[in-house]
C-alpha cells in the first residue's frame, strides 16, 4: 500500500505513522541492547567501572595538572576509599538489563534520529529538506560528543568528589551498584541530550517559537537555568559546575547564531517567493 501524501493524511493517519516510527525505534533499542547484553561483562569492567579506577585517563591528566600547579589533590591517590556492592538478590541482574537498555539507546541513537527525521521531514518544504540534509549526522555527532563529555569529565569529577567525601572516619562508603550506575548513566546521557541544544533551537526557530532576539533578550535567564542544570548533574562543588556550564554556554551562543541563520534564510525565501509572484503577475 502506497504511503499517503502528507497533505492527504488525517490526524489518525499521522498517529498511525508515528506509531510505526516509535515501534522501529523501540526495536532498534532492543536489538542494540541485546548486543550490549552479550558483551555486558566487558561493558561493566572497562566502561562502567573504568572511572572507578585511578588509572582512568581523566585522573592521570588532572593529577599531572595538580602537580604542575603545586596543588594537593585526591586525583593522585592510588585507590578510591569506597566499594561497590549489591544489596538485593536481583540487583546485579537488574543492573545488567537496564545498563544494556541504556547502552542500546546510545548505540541506536543515529537510527532513532533517522526515524524522527522520517516522521517530521514530509512536513518541511523541499528547500528546507535540502538545507537540513546533515541533520542526522550533526545531531548524532553532538549527542556522542555530549556522552563523551559526560563520561570523561562529569563522571570522574562526580565520582572523585562523592567517593572521597566523608563526614567522619566512623563512616565507610559502600555504594550500591544501582546508585553508582545511575551516576554514570545520568552524567553521560544527560550531557548527550544537553548537547542537542542547537538542534532543538533550530527546529524551534523553524516553527517560529524562538528568534535570535528572544534568545539574546533572555540570555541572563538562560545563564541562571544553565547553572541550575549544572548543579543538578554535577557534584556540589563550584569547579565541576563551572566546567559543565562553559560548554553549555558555548552551545547556547552557537544556538543564537543558528537561529539567526534560519531567520535570515526564511526571510530570503519569502522575498524570492514574493519576487516570483510579482513576475508571474
Amino acid at each position: 500500500m502506497a504511503k499517503k501524501n502528507i497533505n492527504e493524511m488525517s490526524f489518525l493517519d499521522h498517529l498511525e505513522d508515528l506509531r510505526w516510527h516509535l515501534i522501529r525505534i523501540t526495536l532498534s533499542i532492543v536489538i542494540a541492547g541485546t548486543g550490549a547484553f552479550v558483551f555486558s561483562r566487558w561493558i561493566f569492567d572497562v566502561i562502567i567501572f573504568g572511572p572507578k579506577n585511578m588509572d582512568f585517563p581523566t585522573y592521570k591528566y588532572l593529577c599531572k595538572m595538580s602537580k604542575f600547579l603545586g596543588v594537593d589533590t585526591t586525583f593522585c591517590a592510588e585507590t578510591f576509599p569506597f566499594t561497590i556492592q549489591s544489596r538485593t538478590m536481583g540487583g546485579q541482574f537488574s543492573a545488567d538489563v537496564w545498563t544494556s537498555i541504556y547502552a542500546g539507546f546510545i548505540i541506536a541513537f543515529p537510527y532513532i534520529v533517522y526515524q524522527l527525521w522520517k516522521f517530521i521531514s514530509p512536513g518541511l518544504l523541499e528547500n528546507e529538506r535540502k538545507n537540513s540534509r546533515g541533520f542526522i549526522i550533526i545531531s548524532s555527532l553532538l549527542f556522542f560528543m555530549g556522552v563523551l563529555f559526560g563520561y570523561y569529565i562529569l563522571t570522574p569529577l562526580s565520582i572523585n568528589f562523592l567517593g572521597t567525601y566523608s563526614v567522619s572516619d566512623e563512616v565507610s562508603n559502600q555504594f550500591d551498584i544501582g546508585s553508582y550506575i545511575s551516576l554514570v548513566r545520568t552524567a553521560s546521557i544527560a550531557s548527550g541530550l544537553i548537547f542537542e541544544l542547537p538542534i532543538i533551537i533550530y527546529f524551534l526557530t523553524k516553527v517560529g517559537i524562538v528568534t535570535p532576539e528572544i534568545l539574546k533578550k533572555y540570555r541572563k535567564y538562560a545563564l541562571v537555568i544553565i547553572l541550575i542544570i549544572s548543579a543538578i548533574i554535577t557534584p556540589p562543588d563550584i569547579a565541576s559546575q563551572v566546567i559543565v556550564a562553559i560548554p553549555i554556554l558555548v552551545l547556547y551562543q552557537v544556538s543564537i547564531y543558528i537561529s539567526a541563520i534560519v531567520v535570515r534564510n526564511q526571510a530570503r525565501s519569502a522575498r524570492n517567493s514574493q519576487t516570483k509572484n510579482v513576475k508571474n503577475v
